[in-house]
């Protein structure tokens, strides 16, 4: 079975997510040991699909005799239960989908400080300027189409540009997604709320092809269905492997908005070591081989995502990420969550 993401993040509103927090909580583990020696196990809490890095975790235990025992739900779950659990927690990292959800964690003080040695193989951007979480995998987004409908020379040169009469119903978007909304809060950091509603107020009355889900939008794009969507720049590469071709040959193409337009945002997986586990070597030995050539190599082949560390290629189908003009948003900031999810719905994007 191929590797897949093609599962919708549900907008998280305060009842769904308490929910959650009760069935991630129920299975009674204990939480009161210290996770400071070399035992030979450790405790991820992953807002990664199971599917996608599983098979990474399962390496490192072979290499190292480290078992893994992975709790897997959102990231947003993940992250609301680390702040209720708070220092009873029994995890020892967060494997996090996105930046903004370990920004909550560690403004919460539940992180430690990762070795410079370690935090300084990923640039600045990636990284927590307080050394308490690091990417370890990067996705950027871009606007997928299909040079039938729309040549090269007419795509547009921002994000914005979209809510303008030459693309009324025919851009796709997915807004329960978790991309998304990472999205549109890059809005609110980059060029404030109001900007945010105004964006959003136009794309709503500019009649957008509304999916549920990035990998069908990719599939209509590529089908000539619609012409345009909103995406992250991996489900070119995922799409293309589910269907046994590879990213040159499809008819869907990815195109970059220039200038740091907030278009391009690149967020990033990334993991934070919880407090209770700061001298424990097997935690260190886990964010290593996360950053090591061999998971690097991963994400990039398996996963379709830049790899963060330098020597290691990225997927060939798109520029290098050190060539990409990324907007000046702090990833950190990336952690309102809940005030994008209640603007998007206010937008009546969503039913």
């Amino acid at each position: 079975m191929p590797l897949t993401r093609r599962t919708t993040t549900a907008l998280l509103a305060a009842g769904v997510l308490a929910l959650g927090l009760a069935a991630c909580g129920a299975d009674g583990e204990d939480a009161t040991s210290a996770g400071t020696s070399d035992d030979k196990q450790i405790t991820v809490y992953s807002g990664r699909n199971e599917q996608l890095v599983k098979p990474l975790l399962e390496k490192f235990t072979a290499q190292t005799g480290i078992t893994v025992q992975a709790r897997y739900a959102s990231t947003a779950q993940l992250a609301a239960q680390l702040v209720e659990e708070g220092d009873k927690s029994p995890a020892d990292v967060f494997f996090a989908q996105d930046a903004g959800a370990l920004g909550t964690v560690a403004k919460r003080g539940m992180f430690s400080t990762l070795p410079e040695a370690t935090t300084a193989q990923v640039p600045a951007t990636y990284r927590a300027g307080t050394g308490q979480w690091v990417g370890v995998s990067a996705r950027a987004r871009v606007l997928v189409y299909n040079p039938d409908l729309v040549p090269a020379d007419q795509l547009p040169a921002s994000v914005f540009d979209l809510t303008g009469p030459a693309w009324k119903g025919k851009v796709g978007v997915a807004p329960t997604n978790a991309s998304f909304q990472a999205f549109v809060t890059a809005i609110r950091v980059q060029h404030g709320d109001a900007k945010a509603e105004e964006f959003l107020a136009g794309l709503k009355a500019n009649d957008p092809q509304i999916r549920d889900g990035n990998g069908k939008i990719v599939e209509d794009v590529n089908s000539g269905t619609i012409p345009v969507g909103l995406v992250n720049h991996y489900y070119l590469g995922e799409i293309a492997k589910e269907q046994g071709s590879t990213p040159e040959a499809l008819k869907a193409k990815v195109h970059f908005f220039p200038g740091g337009d907030t278009g391009a945002l690149v967020n990033v997986a990334g993991v934070g070591v919880l407090s209770r586990a700061a001298d424990d070597p097997d935690v260190q030995k886990f964010v290593d081989f996360l950053l090591g050539a061999e998971a690097q190599t991963y994400f990039a082949e398996q996963t379709f995502e830049y790899p963060v560390i330098a020597g290691v290629p990225g997927p060939a189908y798109v520029p290098a990420l050190s060539e990409l003009a990324v907007p000046k948003v702090d990833l950190n900031d990336l952690d309102t969550l809940d005030a994008t999810v209640t603007m998007i719905k206010n937008s009546g994007l969503v039913p």
